[in-house]
């Protein structure tokens, strides 16, 4: 039965012009204060000691300019820069120092100088950003570098040839369009409001330089394979050395290998039998050693399997290591009151994680956004398991076909094909554009984020947002990466493919659906509660919004305890797991465990985060 009351209590509103309240996390305070984030290396699984952090005070200016998505690849510079931004936070973002929103008629333009001498000796500079919202052209000494396109994934240019001895300049141009366009870009809107938050450009995670030999490493690929007892590594190199590896367990080898370049790859297997397995009760990490000419990197891997398979009884279950595994998972929506999409710390990231296991979760569903990778490093560090979002993106969802018709009619979730060019308006994916960068985006993310033993699911596409050729989708995703389950649709419009059948379930009794795909899968709760309680001096508004209200934080508590409890319950009759909304409050939603500064815990006695 449809709680009627409750649906009316959450509908979306008009995003209301109120200014957001200054918030700051304990890490932001800091920040503010005169202090420095963690200079922790951007990718762990493939590291080196020289590099530098480009993190810190820039130079910006933004300027409106016609045509500007045309004119961002070839703009000049501006004659004077508006101030200082703190890099790598949004301009938008408070801990950037501008608080200004760039719109999608200007150009938001970076520069900074770099102090570095030229490599020698054969020597290579690489300029990596692990993220720009949206499109970017790079100028090294007034020498145009390279361009990209694309909000949420890691790239790199050679700036070798660029750099000169002594002071050099790196200029950076970035326009995005936000919600104007079709692009990719999660749940930001220029107009933010309910579910929707504030939209954000340029610089978002971490820019930093690195000098390599001539000869080194481009990619590593970690497929470890426990039932083998075997660890199969695939390297994308420069050059024709010989690749060198050794495995460590806590400091003693395990196994090494060595394998000759071919065509740019080295292909090897090591004998690894009985591997130690990681699982959240037992998070084991092995590290890798690396050599590759004059190249040394690290990294670090993990054994374990994870995938659909049949309980004792038949039911299709999650399993972790071939043992049914019930998933007890949070919504991370992964946005913070000082930095919005970027984390103010590194140990931000990791309290977040901690605060959810300490609550008794093993499963952070990160919400329609890929986060910077030392998130993921800190749950492979500490044991817990990520369902990994793609980005959404195409034109502004239709309220009928994503909201209102699937919460009235739940008739309608299996009948709405997804791969019929008409109902593409409906679904938000009608621009063909839209539809080739979220393809290709895909699958950047797959190859971006499969050596991370953490990630044990892709989640394709959410609420209609975008949805297209789901079917088709799983064929690619499968074909890249056999060794995940899949959740083709979470929410609505089920298309009978992927190895979940997954719902969203805020306004209903909770219960387990029949699937009506044969043979069946694991069904997955993937999104309910989002009870809510707002804590005053700790949300960004006086409104607050959720899907039910708590006047106190004892009845949210228990509220929050029975709802899960009534979860838990479900295991029995066939439930694999859940995701509970959701791990913090953000902006207007107040419906988090934790408020939006970090400070307090709602489910929590002491409330103490």
């Amino acid at each position: 039965m449809l709680d009627i009351k409750r649906v009316l209590a959450s509908a979306p509103r008009k995003p209301k012009d109120a200014e957001l309240r200054e918030l700051l996390t304990p890490w932001g305070e800091a920040l503010a204060a005169g202090g420095e984030r963690a200079k922790a290396h951007p990718r762990p699984q493939l590291a080196r000691e020289a590099f530098e952090l480009l993190d810190g005070w820039w130079d910006y200016a933004i300027a409106a300019i016609a045509d500007a998505g045309g004119a961002w690849r070839d703009a000049p510079p501006p004659a004077a820069w508006d101030g200082r931004i703190r890099v790598p936070f949004s301009p938008e973002a408070p801990l950037s120092g501008v608080r200004r929103q760039v719109r999608p008629d200007e150009l938001l333009w970076y520069r900074r100088a770099l102090s570095c001498t030229k490599p020698a000796g054969g020597e290579r500079a690489l300029l990596h950003f692990e993220a720009v919202d949206y499109a970017c052209a790079v100028q090294v000494n007034g020498t145009r570098i390279g361009e990209h396109a694309g909000g949420y994934l890691p790239f790199s240019f050679d700036v070798t040839d660029a750099l000169a001895d002594g002071e050099n300049e790196l200029v950076l141009c970035v326009w995005d369009p936000s919600d104007a366009g079709t692009q990719l870009r999660g749940k930001q809107r220029l107009a933010r409001g309910g579910i929707w938050y504030t939209a954000q450009s340029g610089i978002w995670q971490s820019v930093w330089l690195e000098t390599v030999p001539e000869e080194h490493v481009v990619a590593l690929e970690i497929d470890p394979r426990p039932d083998e007892g075997k660890l199969v590594l695939s390297a994308a190199v420069r050059g024709e050395a010989t690749l060198a590896v050794r495995l460590l367990d806590d400091d003693a080898e395990v196994a090494h290998g060595e394998a000759r370049a071919e065509n740019g790859r080295c292909e090897l297997a090591l004998d690894v039998p009985d591997p130690h397995l990681w699982s959240p009760d037992d998070p084991h990490l092995y590290d890798l050693e690396l050599s590759f000419g004059r190249d040394r990197a690290t990294s670090y891997c993990a054994f374990r399997t994870v995938g659909v398979e049949p309980d004792a009884q038949g039911v299709p279950r999650f399993c972790l290591n071939h043992e049914p595994l019930f998933l007890h998972g949070v919504l991370d929506q992964g946005y913070w009151p000082d930095g919005l999409m970027t984390a103010p710390d590194d140990e931000a990231l990791a309290h977040d994680v901690r605060a959810m296991r300490e609550a008794g979760f093993n499963l952070l569903r990160k919400h329609i956004k890929v986060e910077s990778d030392r998130f993921y490093w800190w749950c492979d560090k500490l044991g817990m398991l990520v369902w990994q979002d793609m980005a959404s993106g195409g034109g502004t969802p239709d309220p009928w076909h994503s909201s209102y018709k699937p919460t009235f009619f739940r008739a309608s979730w299996g009948r709405f094909a997804d791969d019929d060019p008409r109902h593409f308006p409906g679904l938000a994916a009608d621009d063909p554009a839209f539809r080739k960068e979220w393809t290709a985006t895909c699958a950047g993310t797959v190859r971006h984020l499969r050596n991370h033993p953490c990630v044990v699911a892709w989640v394709l596409f959410n609420e209609a947002w975008g949805q297209f050729d789901a079917c088709r989708a799983v064929e690619a995703v499968r074909a890249l990466d056999p060794t995940r389950p899949i959740d083709a649709v979470s929410g609505w419009y089920d298309q009978r493919c992927g190895d979940f059948l997954s719902v969203h379930n805020y306004f209903r009794p909770l219960e387990v659906y029949p699937d009506a795909a044969r043979p069946p899968r694991a069904f997955v709760i993937s999104e309910f509660g989002g009870l809510s309680h707002h804590v005053d001096g700790h949300s960004s508004l006086e409104t607050s919004y959720g899907y039910g209200s708590s006047g106190d934080l004892a009845s949210f508590r228990g509220a929050v305890r029975a709802t899960l409890a009534q979860a838990d319950a479900l295991e029995g009759e066939g439930l694999a797991g859940y995701v509970y909304t959701q791990l913090s409050d953000v902006e207007e939603e107040t419906n988090g465990i934790l408020t939006y500064d970090r400070r307090v815990n709602k489910l929590a006695e002491g409330g103490a985060s």
